[in-house]
Parts: structure tokens; C-alpha cells; sequence
């Protein structure tokens, strides 16, 4: 079945052709027609599926007719990088249309985004943080909204997106086309469809199994070795293409982007705490191939859309077995050949069963020729200094000297006088410095102890 099938506008179709696309994907056949005669929609379906312009087509299409300059379709993404790549998306696909896009994120500024709501747009791609910051003060006007799009739902409830998106909902008229996709669905997203969707036309494609194009390896592994067998992986293997590698927080990507870095690989961390222009940096070294390898969270993989991605290593097993779908479904796209590499530790393999029964089988075991799986864990990882809490005080360590009251004297250390503590908190001050602090002690009252006055 061809786009033509579908009896899109002429500016669409050039839009279609202008991006490359030949025949649509299941998805968009399944979703197309429904979507386009005005009906509800409830996708479900990997990433990678083409589930991105199964709903921008029909908002080009219906778009095109009608008033200009105010909001007529909502789009609402968890992430910034989602939010850019829809908006991406839509400006190839309706380069002809004249139909304007904004995106409402958080990380830049407001000024922006306003002055370009006031120039007119007619599709807002959003995040629900920042959207409601504009709703709240009145800054935009959502009572027009024709088409609404919720895109990768169940991402947005696992960010704690829910309520905002349920506070949206009050903003917008009763009378609308909506859409609904996502990768999976836990009771709370239905509960969310049940209530948006009306009399939906349910699009499942294949959303709980990974492409066949997709070569999947575990590799069981003690916690402290999973570094070393990355490194001693990636140098063996002559990946090719790009390589996404999960960790399970931003620290861990952090720290883990700079190990590939020292050890010579060109890599990058993707994570919260990056600003939006550095986080865009990113993306774009990742999609250019200045940087091969990318370390992420699942939160911040959100939006990447990178055909090319050769191999997807979980270096920290995925929470849910519908995550994992998800992670190694950013390889063996567009029915190239992909491989999926993970890392399970002896406290994961709650999760390597979990994600065997949602496949239906065993995941292939595979050990590393030559590594040394029995190595000891370093020194240094058997004691880690605890972080202390922000805005409390650290506790100090006894001295383990002999004779110095700590825990190898076998006696308990002497209080120590106020001379004593005067002369520690002067050490390595100037000597007008120290001769302040004697005359400040000396004029202080004697301290209180249980027994009366010193």
C-alpha cells in the first residue's frame, strides 16, 4: 500500500517524497486511515516503528484547511530531545504546507517560546512542565486545539507526568481528535486512555517483542568487572556504526563516558543535568558520528532517533522487561542488523527472567574468551567514603594511631581542652590571624558541663 493510497494533499505528498519515504510502515498503514477519518487512536508499538509521522500526517492533512495563526493541534513529549525531533519531523514533512511549529521545553528560556506563540503557530510540540508554566500564567491559549497527540505515554507517567497531564487536560476543549501512543501499557496509561480516548481504533504492532533483525547476548558478570568487560567488548568487537550503552543513573553514564574517553573511544554522557544547548551538542555530535559511543539514562535516550546505531550494551540491566524492549529497539532499525549486548550482575537476574518470559525464551549466555571473571574487587571499592548529606555535618574518623584513643588503642580517647582545640582551629593562620583568635577564646565564657563550672 502506497502513501498515494491515502489520498493525502499534494503539499503532503511532496513532503513524503522530500524525506525519502517509500511505503509506510505497519503502523502507519493501520493508523492512517482511521487517523485521517477523525477517529481515536490508541498505538502501541516499539520505537523505531514509525510512530512519529502516523500522527503527523493526519494533523498536516487536516491542518491544511482551515484558520491560520492560532493553536489547532497539541503534541505533548516527555522529553526536549522528543519534543525537537517531532518538531524536526514536522517542518520536513510539511516544509510546503506553511504550517509554523514552536516547542515548549524547559532548560531555555520563556522569552522565545512566547515571541514565537505570538507570531502565530499552529502546532505546539510540548513538554508538560513548561507548558503548564505558560497555561498558569495565561501566556497561551489552548481552547482551540483541534488535534491533540500524546506521544510515548508510559515514559511520561514513569517521569511523574500524570497529574500534569491530567491538569493539561483542563485547558483544552472537549471537542477533539486525540492520539495516544506508547511503547507499553501499565494500568495507569490505560486508566489515562479510558479516559481521553473515545471509541479508539487500537493499533498494536508487535509492542512487546524486538525487531528479529536484533541479535541479543547476556553476559553474566560480577557488578565491579562490568567496566573492564565493557572495554575489553568494545575493543574486541569493531562495532561499526554508533553504540548506545544504558546505565541506570546520570552519574553512572557520567562516569562511564569518561572511562571510554580515557581509555580512547570517542564517547559522550546524555543525562539530566545537561543544559539544553550542551545537551543538543551532543545529540548532534552522536547523529554526525563526531562521537561514536553515547552513555544514557532511559529518560534522556527518550527522542533519539539515530538509524545507524550498530549495538545497544545495557550496562546496567533495565528496571522493566518492556524497557529493555524498548533500549535494544534503537538498534536493527529500518531492517538493518543490530546487535544487543547486556550486562547482568548476580542482584539483576530478577530481571533477566522477567525479560526471558516476556520473549518467550531464554537470552543467549555468552562469555568473553581470555577475561578474567574471577578478578578480586579493588581495594579501594571495598570501604567507599559514604557522601555526606547536604547541610550535614561530617563526622569526623577517630585516629587509629597507638596511644590516640582510636579503635586500635582499646581505650576511649580523652576529651580534648579548649587549649588544644584552640591551637587545631589556628593552625596555618597568619599570626595576626592567631593572636585575634587567643583574645576571642580568652574573653569567652567557661563552658557548662554536667558537673557545674570548669
Amino acid at each position: 500500500m502506497p502513501f498515494q493510497s491515502f489520498d493525502l494533499k499534494p503539499e503532503i505528498t511532496a513532503g513524503i517524497n522530500a524525506c525519502g519515504y517509500t511505503a509506510p510502515t505497519p503502523i502507519q498503514r493501520q493508523t492512517l486511515p482511521s487517523a485521517l477519518a477523525g477517529r481515536d487512536i490508541l498505538g502501541l508499538a516499539q520505537t523505531g516503528t514509525g510512530k512519529t509521522a502516523a500522527f503527523l500526517l493526519p494533523i498536516l492533512q487536516r491542518l491544511q484547511s482551515g484558520p491560520r495563526g492560532r493553536v489547532r493541534a497539541l503534541i505533548v513529549a516527555p522529553t526536549r530531545e522528543l519534543a525537537e525531533q517531532i518538531n524536526d519531523s514536522a517542518r520536513e514533512l510539511g516544509r510546503q504546507t506553511k504550517l509554523r511549529t514552536v516547542t515548549i521545553y524547559g532548560g531555555v528560556g520563556k522569552g522565545g517560546q512566547l515571541q514565537q506563540l505570538r507570531q502565530g503557530a499552529e502546532i505546539v510540540i510540548a513538554c508538560p512542565g513548561r507548558l503548564l508554566d505558560h497555561l498558569d500564567a495565561k501566556a497561551m491559549d489552548l481552547s482551540r486545539v483541534e488535534m491533540l497527540v500524546l506521544d510515548e505515554a508510559d515514559q511520561m507517567f514513569d517521569m511523574g507526568f500524570l497529574p500534569a497531564i491530567r491538569r493539561i487536560m483542563k485547558y483544552l476543549p472537549a471537542e477533539r481528535q486525540n492520539m495516544l501512543f506508547s511503547a507499553t501499557m501499565p494500568q495507569d496509561i490505560r486508566g489515562l486512555a479510558n479516559a481521553i480516548l473515545r471509541d479508539p481504533v487500537t493499533v498494536q504492532i508487535a509492542h512487546q517483542k524486538p525487531a528479529e533483525t536484533v541479535a541479543q547476548a547476556l553476559f553474566p558478570v560480577a557488578k565491579h568487572l562490568k567496566p573492564s568487560l565493557l572495554l575489553e567488548l568494545m575493543q574486541r568487537h569493531d562495532t561499526g556504526g554508533r553504540t548506545l550503552i544504558f546505565t541506570r543513573t546520570k552519574h553512572g553514564a557520567k562516569g562511564l563516558a569518561k572511562k571510554l574517553e580515557k581509555a580512547g573511544h570517542s564517547a559522550a554522557a546524555l543525562q539530566g543535568n545537561l543544559s539544553q544547548n550542551r545537551r543538543r551538542e551532543v545529540m548532534d555530535s552522536f547523529r554526525t558520528g563526531k562521537v561514536r559511543v553515547l552513555v544514557a539514562t532511559d529518560i534522556a535516550a527518550r527522542g533519539i532517533d539515530v538509524a545507524d546505531i550498530s549495538h545497544v550494551i545495557n550496562f546496567d540491566m533495565p528496571e522493566t522487561p518492556e524497557a529493555y524492549v524498548h533500549r535494544i529497539g534503537r538498534t536493527g532499525r529500518a531492517e538493518r542488523s543490530g546487535q544487543a549486548f547486556s550486562f547482568a550482575s548476580r542482584d539483576e537476574q530478577d530481571q533477566v527472567r522477567a525479560i526471558e518470559r516476556l520473549l518467550g525464551k531464554r537470552l543467549e549466555q555468552q562469555q568473553l574468551d581470555g577475561f578474567d571473571y574471577s578478578a578480586p574487587v579493588p581495594q579501594e571499592s571495598e570501604s567507599p567514603t559514604r557522601p555526606v548529606r547536604s547541610g550535614a555535618r561530617p563526622q569526623s574518623r577517630p585516629s587509629a594511631r597507638s596511644g590516640a584513643g582510636g579503635p586500635s588503642s582499646g581505650r576511649p580517647r580523652a576529651p580534648r581542652s579548649r587549649a588544644a582545640s584552640s591551637a587545631a582551629s589556628t593552625f596555618g593562620l597568619s599570626p595576626q590571624r592567631k593572636a585575634n583568635n587567643n583574645a576571642h577564646n580568652a574573653n569567652r565564657a567557661p563552658r557548662r558541663t554536667p558537673t557545674g563550672n570548669r
